[in-house]
């Protein structure tokens, strides 16, 4: 080989490991903590309970049998959320301390007013939640409406592997209720019937230790 050869060579190799060294990388490594967790909250099968519409046991997010008579959409994310909560040995607010109507709102004051005194510790941003449930804790992302008779949204942030460049475009996965109810959504489109919310970054996120 050449020594110019050699030269080009040694350039290129070093133009790859910068562009590698410089890539974004994924969040941090999901953990065996984080997996069980995820069980946990797949077995609950929210895609086929806590369907929209239906009037439901909140714990179950099975139908109660009692006609909805009420406008509105009747969703059932916070409800969701309060089980999985409840599951996992973990208290977020919910029935009866608080109804199923409106709880979403209510739940996004009570995180920031009381829940430090429970576990929960306020995160930074949406890097920091993927990070953390990641790691396997119970981490939530919660909207509060502009209008307080109106429904926020809450959801429970899955482990992954998304790189920072994705995490900023569309945010974490979730697991959530909903207008339509999904195992696994981005927070962008999940959260999307909530305009404000990704847009303008009002999503606060939350997160609590778990003993599994």
């Amino acid at each position: 080989m050449t020594a110019p050869l050699r030269a080009a060579t040694a350039f290129c190799t070093f133009v790859v490991l910068v562009v590698f060294a410089g890539a974004a990388r994924p969040a941090d490594t999901i953990t065996p903590q984080a997996q069980a967790l995820m069980k946990v909250l797949d077995a609950m099968d929210v895609e086929g309970k806590w369907i929209a519409g239906d009037h439901v046991y909140w714990e179950t997010g099975l139908p109660s049998g009692v006609p909805e008579t009420s406008p509105g959409k009747h969703t059932h994310c916070s409800a969701f959320v309060a089980a999985a909560a409840k599951n996992l040995g973990v208290y977020i607010l919910r029935p009866p301390e608080h109804g199923q109507k409106l709880l979403a709102n209510a739940q996004n004051e009570w995180l920031a007013e009381e829940g430090a005194a429970r576990g929960w510790v306020k995160l930074a941003n949406a890097g920091e939640a993927q990070a953390a449930a990641n790691r396997g804790l119970l981490v939530v992302a919660s909207y509060h409406n502009h209008h307080d008779d109106r429904p926020g949204h809450i959801a429970i942030v899955r482990p992954g592997n998304k790189t920072t460049e994705q995490i900023a475009a569309e945010g974490p996965d979730v697991i959530q209720a909903g207008s339509v109810n999904k195992t696994s959504i981005s927070i962008r489109d999940g959260f999307a019937g909530h305009p404000a919310a990704w847009r303008d970054h009002e999503i606060v996120y939350y997160a609590h230790e778990v003993k599994l």
